[in-house]
């Protein structure tokens, strides 16, 4: 029973994957994570981050930590971007043998059920 809804909902992960590709799209969720986040902060009650020295005593130590340790961030990003990738590559072969399997079963008990009706 394939309904259209269903079909939508298998092809949801490749559809957002597709969109996800793109830089603008990465960057427009980024923003709006942040804007919500942002936002979120500053209603919560927490007054003092609506002062604009604390906000700029805040980014000025955000950005003498990143300038700091400025090596150390990439390294681990390039490391855990490389990871991802494998883990990635890694279920795709999982994946892709699971399929094999999958089409050698199928196969294996259409020829048994085709030979079955020959002998008798």
């Amino acid at each position: 029973m394939n309904t259209p809804m269903m079909e939508t909902a298998r092809q949801m992960p490749h559809m957002m994957g597709q969109m996800m590709a793109h830089p603008m799209a990465g960057g427009a969720m980024m923003a709006a994570g942040g804007y919500a986040a942002g936002k979120g902060l500053l209603s919560a009650g927490a007054g003092f981050l609506r002062n604009p020295l604390v906000v700029l005593a805040a980014g000025v130590a955000a950005g003498y930590v990143l300038f700091k340790y400025q090596k150390e961030i990439v390294e681990t990003v390039s490391k855990a971007t490389g990871m991802g990738k494998d883990f990635v590559l890694h279920q795709k072969e999982n994946l892709d043998d699971l399929i094999a399997e999958t089409k050698e079963g199928q196969s294996g008990t259409a020829s048994a059920t085709s030979a079955a009706p020959a002998q008798e």
